[in-house]
């Protein structure tokens, strides 16, 4: 049987409910192998890499956590607050807090690499052709090292992470939990994908700690490549949608950017935070309400990192908004002037610098050049 409200143009997506396992056994289907994502799967050796290896990456690497600032003040938008800022009186006090404020960045990232983690495992359980389903695996074994990554990043410089936000968490949970693959792959592949390259670039320009930013620079060399496989299921997918069947998937992929956009860092999660420093929360909540406006959004959007305008972005080129959902994006981002930037994503060449990197580990003198862009 077909998962519920599967909505499914290409047979390389075709999928079954995800305790079906007789049908992975029909005969037919070993020797129905689709060939879309071969340049991905074989490109898996080029950027390999493995947490637990030195020469790829040094957890032991000190930082000076308390007199160094992780990122720097400016993007830690809480001490732009008049409030924020005038109580914090020490150089010590302001170290500590930043630093404390991009531990719950960190925290994000890495609930959302095992929200990415379980979300392909699943995929696994339900996609019916051998190749989707050799990707799908591949990707879970590429976010298992991720988690594996941050969570020692998160050691080595806190010592443990923080909670998932309720909002990523609602939304992690709803993604995994759906039995349909179209909300699986906008959600977590387009999106949240989306969304972690544009952060990962974002950071990965402004952290002042070489680990971590060698981190950022060696997820975001598998990152790519798993943003494009919800490129070639929109190609191959959103031209052959039904009327109705567009509207649904439009108006998925705006449920799942307007719960991102409004929630991913509000401030209202970071209450504790603000406990510890003696600040009243619900005064750091107000005066940050009063700076980010819908006005100062669709400023920041402007920026080409922005990391929601890289989802916008992302949106727009794979065909999901028309007309029904463009004014509801359009309140942030010119529409009409992220059509005309092309198909290149934030990231893709802090990712293809990484595969250098990798490749000289890996290949040593037979290293070869390949190109992050998958067909």
């Amino acid at each position: 049987m077909a998962a519920d409200g599967n909505i499914t143009k290409d047979i390389i997506y075709d999928a079954v409910a995800p305790d079906d396992f007789e049908s992975m056994l029909e005969l037919d289907r070993y020797n129905a192998r689709s060939t879309a994502f071969d340049k991905i799967i074989s490109a898996t050796h080029d950027h390999f890499w493995d947490p637990l290896d030195a020469k790829y990456i040094d957890f032991d690497e000190p930082f000076d956590i308390e007199n160094e600032f992780i990122l720097p003040e400016d993007m830690i938008v809480s001490m732009q607050t008049d409030y924020v800022s005038s109580r914090l009186k020490t150089h010590k006090d302001r170290v500590r807090f930043a630093n404390l404020s991009t531990l719950r960045t960190f925290s994000s990232i890495l609930h959302g690499e095992q929200g990415a983690l379980n979300l392909s495992a699943s995929l696994c359980h339900v996609l019916k052709d051998q190749g989707a389903q050799e990707y799908a695996a591949n990707q879970t074994r590429e976010e298992a090292r991720h988690v594996t990554a941050f969570a020692k990043y998160i050691k080595a410089r806190w010592g443990r992470p923080v909670e998932c936000g309720p909002t990523l968490k609602a939304l992690l949970v709803e993604i995994i939990g759906s039995p349909e693959v179209y909300k699986k792959i906008i959600g977590m592949q387009m999106l949240v994908e989306g969304l972690a390259m544009g952060a990962f670039a974002t950071i990965f320009n402004n952290i002042r700690d070489p680990m971590g930013k060698k981190l950022l620079q060696l997820v975001m060399t598998d990152e790519a490549f798993h943003h494009k496989f919800g490129k070639i299921w929109a190609d191959r997918t959103i031209p052959h949608l039904t009327e109705k069947e567009h509207e649904i998937i439009e108006l998925w992929a705006a449920h799942c950017f307007q719960t991102l956009l409004f929630n991913l860092v509000a401030p209202s999660q970071q209450r504790d935070l603000y406990e510890e420093f003696g600040l009243d929360p619900d005064l750091v909540i107000a005066e940050m309400a009063q700076m980010v406006t819908d006005e100062t959004r669709r400023e920041n959007m402007k920026e080409q990192s922005n990391i929601f305008r890289v989802l916008v972005k992302t949106l727009l080129n794979a065909g999901i908004i028309t007309d029904r959902t463009k004014a509801f994006y359009a309140t942030y981002v010119d529409i009409e002037e992220l059509k005309g930037e092309g198909d290149k994503m934030v990231g893709d060449d802090i990712a293809e610098e990484g595969i250098k990197y990798l490749q000289e580990i890996n290949f040593k003198d037979k290293a070869k050049q390949i190109l992050i862009a998958a067909e």
